[in-house]
């Protein structure tokens, strides 16, 4: 018989046929941060065929285990992939200690080997690659509402992008709720050759240690539990056998070393190769070939110490890791001491009755924030040894709000142990059910309901993109949901049940079920959305100053019967007509497009154009966009529906534009609204017959990185060019090139970059034609840019290139590599790593205006 295994809310959410790092299927978006370490182990990285199999015997004897040790390590660094992996898993899944790693930001402004999504879309997908990591090795995951705003060279630049006090208090946050008693980092606090989002973590950490169990420091954060907490000590990792140079701190008597090697006591498999795994979920950046073999020999790793009380051999010494820390504790540990030992992996719930007595104990302390945590894991324990599990489905996993609730709840037992359901709650309504029910072993009880969702339901979106923030924080108004990785249940369930006079709450939410027949089972988290979501035709649009275009915004029902009225708000000088128009969409999928005519002011400017429907007396302004990658979860985002609106003078010349896609970027959508007729190609359209008749052609970003059908084709390409035509060729990164050769001349890669978006551009070629046709560039077509200026400049090219531009980041020498032209026979060849990519959807009408000069080279 399968069996249910939900024993905590979003459990498991997918029924894998090889669950390892590369094959892990659509897993719960929502583990919660207290149920990880169990949850590591019962979702096993090879062996299991079922969405959830109750633990074994073996994995609750090691949860026990970890619940008598009341040891807590948290690991702070920047982005997700600069974790140790391999410390996680041996903290959390050896030695059983409360194990987290809180990155300050979710990598929003990095690059995406897997797809298009940049900015706060890869920051959602990095966000659940740190989960499905998590999954594996044992670890919790933090936050802050830090963004990752692109590469700093300047740890100093960082900290006022970001905003250091409120970065400070979040990091102050978290250590105040997952009370560690050691903090690891990941760099050191002394600026050297790394990013400088690095040293700022670093630095923010150490800064966080030395004022977090200071009732004067963010005072207001002291609510609901939350009291002043001071770590015993704070090391850098320095990692591979010895300190990094320039540690700053310490010396070599302030080195501790331990072996993070060995063998996981449940999976039989090596911290290392679990490690491995959970370190190749970060596929977005490359790593998803990563899980390579590894034996369970030694491992070292060596900790510098930063501040606080001095360690010698251990990471963890002076700490008292046993229940007695705890007021009244001792008696706790005892027992658990006594259940461990006497523990029948065998026979699992010939131990209820030692857990309930150890309950008790529990239910007598004081509410404290880690007695709770612990109280929390003691319940997984409990029901893992009855073979409790519980589930909540719903046949549709979107909900509008105000629609009825079918919820369908089960509860199955394997033991014999008497076991009564009492009740099924819903926090959000206060309803419940509550007819006692006596569950039978090995077999499933059901209960169905009805409940309303609320009206006033806010609609899912990640809770840190509701609201627009700065450049380098996220807004947050919610205080409690700081640091968490993601949203709350959008509909939280309860389901109470006495066992020997005692009631065990398991905490639940609804899902979807449905049947991939590629991928099994599949679970999928209830989302709350509107009636009608809305799209506009491109996310940038163009206007010449003082002139009217057509604005298209596409409304879809994701109901029947969704009737009302669609606008758009526009700002002061834009006029907008009509103002309002009328919808009926009679039958869900059904979509209408509506044109409104839209006014540019008569001077250059730039607009955020909204729109929003009106259905039955409430307002919906939301896209839909769905993230689908078989590693994570399906993820679905609902944005503001805004138009980018850019009045700019703007002259083109040729009409049709070929375009080879890379690893993903919207130029083509930007060079459309531009005016050309764009034309995608793949490596084998490169040929003299279809590159015939092409005013130009232009390359994608990285394609060479992840492209394999161009190489063979170059020829055709380069006599293309010698024939008079124009080719421009986005950036490329200098690892993991498809082929050697990129353009008809010699020029070599580099990883040199221009991080200040403001840097000064010195004109080298400025009588050259791309900076003065059919467009004059000047220094106001630099302004605004955002993030950086460009990457992977060349740093050597052959004398045919004309170098048209230099920049620098501060104290830093000119890099003149970012645009390169050569004119080869009748056309040009450009190569360019300035971030068109980045500017265009930002809708900067300067690297317009540029684009435009390169597209129209030759004509």
């Amino acid at each position: 018989m399968r069996i249910a295994s939900r024993i905590f809310s979003h459990a498991w959410s997918i029924d894998t046929r090889s669950v390892d790092a590369d094959h892990l299927r659509q897993l719960h978006a929502a583990i919660p941060w207290r149920c990880v370490f169990a949850l590591s182990i019962l979702l096993a990285v090879q062996g299991t065929t079922r969405a959830a199999e109750l633990p074994s015997g073996t994995a609750i004897l090691q949860d026990l285990k970890s619940f008598s040790n009341l040891g807590s390590v948290l690991m702070v660094a920047a982005h997700p992939d600069d974790e140790n992996t391999q410390l996680i898993t041996y903290l959390a899944r050896g030695r059983g200690c409360r194990m987290a790693y809180l990155s300050l930001t979710r990598g929003d402004g990095g690059q995406n080997l897997l797809g298009p999504e940049f900015g706060e879309e890869l920051g959602v997908i990095r966000t659940q690659e740190l989960l499905a990591a998590r999954r594996l090795d044992g670890g919790r995951q933090y936050f802050t509402r830090a963004i990752d705003f692109g590469f700093s060279k300047d740890y100093k630049e960082t900290l006022a992008i970001w905003d250091r006090q409120e970065v400070l208090g979040d990091v102050v946050r978290v250590i105040r709720t997952f009370r560690p008693d050691v903090i690891v980092t990941r760099f050191s606090t002394v600026p050297g050759n790394t990013h400088g989002h690095h040293t700022a973590s670093a630095v923010l950490a150490l800064a966080a240690f030395k004022i977090s169990g200071d009732p004067k420091a963010y005072p207001e954060q002291l609510v609901d539990g939350i009291t002043p907490w001071q770590p015993k000590r704070i090391f850098m990792n320095a990692g591979f056998g010895g300190p990094r140079a320039g540690a700053g701190a310490g010396n070599a008597a302030s080195v501790v070393r331990i072996d993070d090697g060995g063998v996981d006591p449940v999976l039989g498999q090596s911290f290392s190769i679990i490690a491995r795994r959970s370190r190749a979920m970060h596929k977005t950046q490359g790593f998803g070939n990563f899980a390579g073999a590894s034996g369970g020999g030694p491992h070292q790793e060596a900790f510098t110490l930063l501040d606080g009380e001095p360690a010698s051999k251990d990471i963890l010494d002076g700490v008292d890791t046993t229940w007695e820390r705890v007021p009244n504790g001792a008696e706790i540990g005892a027992l658990t001491n006594d259940a461990i030992a006497k523990f029948d992996v065998k026979e699992p719930p010939a131990s209820v009755p030692a857990l309930l007595a150890i309950r008790s104990k529990l239910a007598a302390l004081p509410a404290d924030i880690l007695v709770d945590d612990k109280r929390q894991q003691f319940d997984r324990i409990l029901a893992s040894c009855l073979g409790l599990s519980v589930e909540t489905t719903v046949a549709e996993a979107e909900i509008v709000p105000g629609e009825a609730l079918h919820l369908h709840h089960a509860a199955t037992i394997t033991s014999n142990v008497a076991v009564r359901w009492m009740a099924v709650r819903y926090p959000t309504t206060s309803g419940q059910i509550a007819d006692a029910i006596q569950l039978q072993a090995n077999q499933t009880a059901t209960r169905d309901a009805i409940q309303t969702l609320p009206a006033a339901t806010l609609l899912s979106q990640p809770y840190w993109l509701r609201e627009d923030g700065t450049a380098g924080m996220f807004r947050v108004d919610d205080a409690k949901l700081i640091g968490r990785p993601e949203n709350p249940p959008a509909f939280p369930v309860e389901f109470d049940f006495d066992v020997g006079g005692q009631t065990l709450t398991i905490a639940d939410e609804p899902v979807q079920v449905t049947n991939d027949p590629k991928r099994g089972e599949l679970r999928r988290r209830l989302d709350v959305i509107p009636p009608v979501s809305l799209r506009f035709a491109s996310e940038v649009q163009l206007f010449a100053p003082g002139t009217t275009g057509s604005v298209q915004v596409e409304a879809s029902a994701s109901r029947a019967h969704s009737a009302g009225t669609l606008r758009l708000e526009t700002p002061e000088g834009w006029k907008v007509s009509p103002a309002e128009q009328r919808f009926d969409l009679a039958d869900v999928g059904d979509h209408a497009g509506f044109s409104f005519s839209v006014t540019a002011p008569p001077a250059p400017a730039s607009a955020s154009i909204a729109a929003s429907v009106q259905i039955n007396g409430a307002s919906f302004s939301n896209q839909r966009i769905e993230i689908k990658y078989d590693h994570i979860p399906p993820i679905l985002l609902q944005p503001a529906a805004r138009l980018k609106a850019v009045a700019l003078d703007l002259a083109i010349r040729g009409k049709t534009v070929g375009y080879i896609a890379g690893a993903g970027d919207s130029v083509a959508q930007g060079l459309a609204q531009m005016g050309y007729t764009v034309t995608q190609l793949t490596g084998a359209d490169l040929t003299p017959e279809k590159l015939r008749g092409l005013d130009a052609l232009v390359i994608g970003i990285r394609a060479f990185n992840v492209r394999t059908d161009l190489a063979a084709n170059l020829p055709a390409l380069f006599g293309y060019v010698e024939a008079g035509g124009n080719v421009i060729e986005q950036y490329n990164r200098p690892d993991g090139l498809q082929n050697a050769q990129l353009t008809p001349y010699p020029l070599r890669l580099s990883s040199d970059r221009v991080t200040d978006e403001t840097a000064k551009m010195t004109f080298l070629a400025p009588d050259h034609p791309a900076l003065n046709t059919p467009n004059k560039i000047t220094d106001a077509d630099f302004a605004g840019w955002v993030q950086e200026r460009g990457i992977y400049y060349p740093n050597q090219w052959d004398e045919h290139f004309t170098p048209i531009l230099a920049c620098s980041d501060p104290g830093e020498a000119p890099l003149e590599g970012g645009l390169l032209i050569a004119h080869d026979g009748k056309g040009y060849f450009v190569y360019t790593s300035l971030v068109f990519f980045r500017q265009l959807p930002a809708g900067n009408p300067g690297a317009y205006r540029l684009f435009a000069n390169l597209v129209s080279l030759g004509k």
